[in-house]
């Protein structure tokens, strides 16, 4: 069994900076893309920033250069620096990773979320 536990949530004043971190427990075997999603009430969710397993990034365009995707692969570890941050940035975000649990597997997984609410 994989889990992704979140942290780092919270609240924050405009132009504010938050760090989130989602780590990977359990039987794991390889984690390839690692990614965190937001999603804002009455909203779909939408891909914030995704890592892949050679360190290549991409960012949606409402983040880019304010917010910053990493990894650390010996702590199974993503991690998303959110700096600049803005009202429009307040969403529940979600940590999502690919995982083969043995050779020849691949699933997808999801942490249960954590809030982020930027307001002054």
């Amino acid at each position: 069994q994989v889990q992704l536990v979140e942290s780092g949530g919270g609240l924050v004043q405009p132009g504010g900076s938050l760090r989130l971190s989602c780590a990977a427990s359990g039987t794991i075997f390889s984690i390839y893309d690692m990614a965190w999603y937001r999603q804002a009430p009455g909203k779909q969710r939408q891909l914030v920033a995704r890592i892949t397993s050679d360190y290549s990034r991409y960012y949606e365009d409402s983040v880019k250069g304010r917010f910053t995707i990493s990894r650390d692969n010996a702590k199974n570890t993503v991690y998303l620096q959110m700096n600049s941050l803005k009202p429009e940035d307040t969403a529940s975000y979600y940590c999502n990773a690919m995982i083969a649990v043995r050779l020849g597997t691949l699933n997808d997984y999801w942490g249960q979320g954590t809030q982020v609410t930027v307001s002054s």
